[in-house]
């Protein structure tokens, strides 16, 4: 049942007068359950019970928090239905995505349970004393990774679930030792608090303290802006767009006690398509990508809004097949009509600059909120001179840049803020020249893909999903996997410590 209510540690509070409803975008109405938001007393009682679960939920054992994870993995399952249909009335998605997005999500918290079971993923580290060493005698140091602090964790509009209220950044700040505080999006509402009622369950039939979870509702910035000043409040998740995690970085340095805030933004992710892959896997490709730029309705922040190649007749009928095969895949609504809106002004920007020209769109009569697909080619001079080309299109669309030669392509990548996802199409003889472009698109991406497509992150140890800077506010993380929860730690030394006073994990 869906109250509509915060919850504040253990307990459901509407103290506020200010109210709002979530939205239906597939039906094009507003759902009936009504909430409301978070007042600033409401956000200082979730901070300060933060604070205080913090003394003791830091020093729980690996094995108490992994079955606390386990638990909130069990509990979200156990909504069955309710979780599902609830999804899907707020964000307009399919059964089959609610269903995968559910199963990523409790994978992730098990995934994590079992990562801290065991503290070696604390890093410790021995350096015993040398009282004899000359001229200087060493000291004993010991060194491990200590949570930070309450975190607090901002519901992403495109992932419900899997980036939202118990997704990565809950998970691995909960697995780090870190008490949240959820942001909820106000695109998902119900989904937010049914998931939130899970995780408090889970706190209290595994004896966490009260305050390690909390979940704010709102409608605007305000209470993620009071979230983030305030003095209880140690770091921030968040997932979202350039410039709502710019405010949120830019709000969290002018605190008189900076604290980190570990923002994934925008990404065009550019993909590279060589002479060869072009003339020899033309439809294939087309195919391929069409696919890849209409996935979600192009809501990923890895979808593939950016494709480089060089101009030939292989190129041209490339890019006419690729038109042709996307145009020809159905519209699908996006997640609420202000996203709609957004991507259809976007789109008809980059449409409108001088030398950029429609491909193909969707060419059926799509009802209300639902996108149609777009795929525009420019050149790549028209593309170096002109930023607005440049800019994230949050849909299924995709510009393709049509460069004079090399050159000019390795020279666009070099001017290309940061990204998540770089990708290479090439063929097996071509692979000896690709060192420059690979490099070169190193040191714009958090991850290159090689012959396959962006859309799609993995969740493991060897993901990177992250880049430099907008794509995220720090590229030395990953947001994804389990070494996501070295976000939420820090180093900490202890110098010539009686054995007795040390952690355990130190005791050697």
């Amino acid at each position: 049942m869906i109250t509509g209510k915060n919850h504040i540690g253990y307990s459901l509070s509407a103290e506020g007068t200010k109210t709002f409803r979530t939205f239906n975008p597939k039906e094009n109405t507003e759902n009936k359950e009504v909430f409301t938001e978070a007042t600033e007393d409401e956000i200082d009682n979730s901070a300060v019970l933060a604070s205080k679960a913090f003394i003791k939920y830091r020093n729980i054992s690996g094995t108490k928090r992994a079955a606390f994870l386990r638990a909130i993995a069990d509990e979200i399952e156990a909504l069955g239905d309710t979780l599902v249909h609830m999804y899907m009335q707020e964000s307009g998605l399919p059964e089959a995505r609610a269903k995968g997005e559910r199963g990523r999500t409790v994978g992730q918290l098990r995934m994590f349970a079992n990562y801290i079971e065991n503290d070696a993923w604390r890093q410790p580290t021995i350096d015993k004393a040398m009282p004899d060493r000359n001229p200087i005698p060493k000291p004993d140091l010991r060194k491990i990774y200590i949570p930070i602090g309450p975190i607090v964790v901002f519901g992403a509009s495109n992932f419900p679930l899997a980036y939202s209220t118990a997704g990565g950044d809950t998970a691995s700040a909960l697995a780090a030792g870190c008490p949240v505080i959820v942001k909820s999006h106000p695109m998902h509402a119900g989904t937010g608090e049914l998931v939130a009622s899970a995780i408090v369950k889970a706190a209290k039939d595994t004896e966490m303290p009260e305050g390690v979870f909390s979940n704010l509702n709102s409608s605007g910035i305000e209470v993620g802006q009071q979230l983030v000043s305030h003095p209880k409040v140690k770091g921030v998740g968040f997932t979202g767009s350039i410039n709502g995690g710019r405010a949120l970085y830019d709000l969290a340095a002018k605190r008189k006690e900076p604290i980190p805030v570990f923002a994934e933004m925008g990404s065009i992710n550019p993909v590279v398509i060589t002479p060869k892959a072009i003339a020899n896997r033309t439809s294939e490709i087309a195919t391929m990508y069409a696919h890849s730029i209409t996935m979600g309705t192009g809501q990923f922040c890895t979808n593939p809004g950016l494709i480089l190649t060089i101009e030939s007749e292989a190129t041209s009928k490339f890019i006419s097949e690729l038109g042709k095969k996307t145009a020809t895949i159905d519209a699908y609504c996006m997640l609420h009509p202000n996203i709609h809106s957004a991507y259809t002004k976007n789109g008809n920007e980059v449409i409108s600059q001088l030398e950029t020209t429609l491909v193909a769109e969707y060419k059926g009569n799509p009802v209300e909120n639902y996108a149609k697909a777009k795929i525009v080619t420019t050149t790549g001079t028209a593309f170096l001179n002109n930023p607005k080309l440049h800019q994230e299109v949050f849909g299924p669309f995709s510009l393709v840049v049509q460069c004079k030669n090399e050159a000019q392509l390795l020279q666009i990548i070099t001017h290309l803020e940061g990204q998540l996802t770089g990708t290479i199409i090439a063929e097996k003889e071509e692979y000896a020249g690709l060192s420059e472009l690979i490099e070169t698109l190193q040191d714009r991406v958090g991850r290159i893909i090689f012959n396959g497509v962006p859309t799609g992150v993995e969740v493991c140890d060897a993901m990177t999903h992250g880049g430099p800077y907008p794509a995220s506010t720090d590229s030395r993380f990953t947001a994804v996997g389990n070494h996501a929860i070295m976000r939420w730690v820090r180093p900490f030394s202890y110098q010539d410590f009686p054995a007795e006073l040390l952690p355990e994990i130190l005791k050697k």
